[in-house]
């Protein structure tokens, strides 16, 4: 298998080597549940449909129920599917866990960043805002001139201006595993990952 589903559990700290302090992230790694098998024969490729976390029977449709009652297991909140070169060694209701990560490897981690609502140039961008002086009172943090004048007349499309500022799916690459705790399907990996406490991320083999 070569990902996935995971829970941020939340940000700490280890020890290194020369008594280092290391910024880490834990995260709750499964254990996940194949819900799904497709192979090339039946579905055009290779893939896993793994289940993560438990839901009550009355929080899914019909559909689904039927989905997961086929692959004898119980409703999972989130499913995520992760393609393979040969799908054929799996099995549906067969569980996934942490220890398929060893300590020292490089992963990617996807997830959902924070929202942050609607935003200024200031905060969304880093812009530096006009002057607090001269008579400006009014436009501290605003942004200014947007477009030139008649020439081209209009605003280019992609002009950093204010708006929505997070809750985007983003990735971070060569994220290296510190620690797995197979037992209480807990990797510790270096650094932050995407999303708030508790918000669902996938883990992905590179």
């Amino acid at each position: 298998m070569n990902g996935m589903i995971g829970r941020k559990i939340g940000m700490a700290q280890i020890y290194g080597s020369g008594n280092r302090a290391v910024p880490v992230t834990l995260i709750e790694a499964g254990p996940c549940i194949v819900t799904q098998v497709k192979t090339k024969e039946h579905d055009g490729y290779e893939a896993v449909q793994l289940g993560f976390l438990d839901v009550k029977p009355q929080k899914i449709n019909k559909p689904l129920a039927g989905h997961f009652a086929k692959a004898q297991t119980s409703p999972k909140k989130v499913l995520r599917e992760f393609r393979l070169a040969d799908a054929k060694g799996y099995q549906a209701g067969q569980t996934v866990t942490a220890d398929i990560f060893k300590a020292g490897e490089l992963v990617k981690i996807s997830g959902v960043t924070k929202g942050k609502g609607t935003a200024g140039v200031v905060k969304r961008h880093g812009f530096g805002g006009g002057p607090a002086t001269h008579g400006q009172t009014d436009r501290t943090r605003r942004s200014g001139a947007v477009s030139s004048g008649s020439t081209p007349g209009r605003v280019y499309p992609g002009k950093r201006m204010a708006g929505h500022m997070g809750h985007r799916n983003f990735s971070l690459r060569n994220v290296r595993i510190e620690k797995v705790d197979a037992e209480k399907n807990i990797i510790v990996v270096r650094g932050r990952v995407p999303g708030a406490a508790g918000g669902i991320i996938t883990i992905h083999k590179q």
